[in-house]
């Protein structure tokens, strides 16, 4: 663990891997130290944001490093259901990485409950690992300059829907209507950190 000062109210702890950040981001969110306002995960670190009329850097620091990181995931209680429909640019390329066909890659995404670890790269748009099962696949050797709002896709362990259009070099899968970010919507976002989904198959 290393531990960065990010601003004068808020410090960027530094961990190995995913596996860490969201067994520290558990334990915090679990029994948050006092004067932490908000926990941003991310691939291999963990945001710790504090109001400096409660605590002090050092202070929140030192909690930091005492506590002991939770194995697992922070899992809300709140599970959604993502209709899709899987008849993405490279499903048959994703297939052939995987060594199945097209209708096996979808009912292993169907078949897997997918946890938001962390939110990055556009508003809205979460990074979805699975419970089980490994989804090891390359992004595209040529991003795209426009992937279509509601794209369903896969890179590295990951899955995401883009939540609007945007470059990418993910591998599209399928698309959905649902809108995975809302201004107008409390909160905006739909894949949250914790947020547990479920990918169901559409015609």
């Amino acid at each position: 663990m290393r531990v960065l000062p990010s601003g004068s109210t808020a410090m960027l702890v530094e961990l190995a891997d995913l596996d860490e950040v969201l067994a520290l981001y558990a334990a915090l969110e679990e029994d948050r130290p006092a004067g932490v306002v908000d926990l941003v995960p991310a691939a291999r670190t963990v945001l710790v944001v504090t109001d400096p009329a409660v605590t002090t850097l050092d202070a929140v620091e030192a909690a930091v490093r005492r506590t002991t990181p939770r194995p697992g995931r922070r899992d809300t209680a709140e599970q959604v259901e993502v209709p899709v429909v899987y008849d993405g640019e490279d499903l048959d390329d994703v297939a052939a990485h995987l060594g199945v066909d097209p209708g096996e890659v979808v009912r292993r995404h169907t078949g897997a409950e997918w946890t938001v670890a962390f939110s990055g790269f556009a508003p809205g748009f979460g990074y979805l690992t699975p419970a089980d099962g490994a989804w090891d696949l390359p992004r595209r050797p040529s991003p795209r300059t426009r992937v279509p709002a509601g794209s369903v896709a896969l890179a590295g362990g990951f899955t995401g829907v883009y939540p609007r259009e945007s470059p990418g070099g993910w591998q599209l899968v399928g698309r959905t209507d649902v809108a995975v970010f809302d201004l107008s919507r409390d909160p905006a976002a739909l894949l949250r950190p914790g947020v547990r989904v479920r990918f169901v198959a559409v015609s």
